[in-house]
C-alpha cells in the first residue's frame, strides 16, 4: 500500500486520478457510437477536469492541513480501478467500469473529507464526493435503462 508523507502527496494522487478519469472519459467518448453517451462521456471529462482544477488550486494556495497530521492510513488500494479501455470494450464494460471508477473516487473524497482540519477544505472534498456519487448514479441508471432492460 502507499504511504503518503504529506497533504501535498494526497493532492498530487487526487490530481493524477482526476487526470486519469477525464483521459477516461474522454476515451470512452471517441469510441461511443450512441451520441447521448458521447456526450455524456465528454461532459465527465471536462467535470473531472474542473475537479483537477480545483485540486490544484488547493494544492497551489498551500493553506491545508489534516486533523490527524499524518495521511499513512488513507488506504489507498481501496481507491485504485484497474481500467483498460480498449475498442473491443463492450458498453457494459464501459459502464461497469465508470461505475467503479466514480466509486473509488467517492470513498477517496469522503475519506479526505473526514481527514480534513479546516471546515473549507472538509467542504471542497465532502463537494468532490458527492459529484463524483452523481456521476456514479448516472452510470448505474444508464445501465438499469440499457443493459438490464436489454436482458
Amino acid at each position: 500500500m502507499k504511504e503518503f508523507d504529506s497533504i501535498e502527496e494526497v493532492l498530487e494522487f487526487a490530481i493524477k486520478n482526476e487526470q486519469q478519469a477525464a483521459d477516461f472519459y474522454d476515451n470512452l467518448a471517441a469510441n461511443s457510437t450512441d451520441g447521448v453517451m458521447k456526450n455524456t462521456f465528454l461532459q465527465y471529462a471536462k467535470e473531472e477536469k474542473g475537479h483537477k482544477a480545483r485540486l490544484e488550486k488547493i494544492k497551489a494556495g498551500g493553506t491545508y492541513s489534516l486533523k490527524s497530521g499524518s495521511v499513512t492510513d488513507l488506504k489507498i488500494g481501496d481507491y485504485l480501478v484497474a481500467s483498460k479501455v480498449s475498442d473491443e470494450m463492450s458498453y457494459q464494460d464501459a459502464l461497469i467500469l465508470a461505475m467503479k471508477r466514480e466509486k473509488a473516487a467517492y470513498k477517496l473524497y469522503m475519506k479526505l473529507s473526514e481527514m480534513a482540519a479546516d471546515l473549507e477544505l472538509e467542504i471542497i472534498f465532502r463537494d468532490l464526493a458527492i459529484e463524483e456519487a452523481k456521476h456514479k448514479l448516472k452510470f448505474e441508471t444508464e445501465y438499469d435503462e440499457v443493459v438490464l432492460r436489454d436482458n
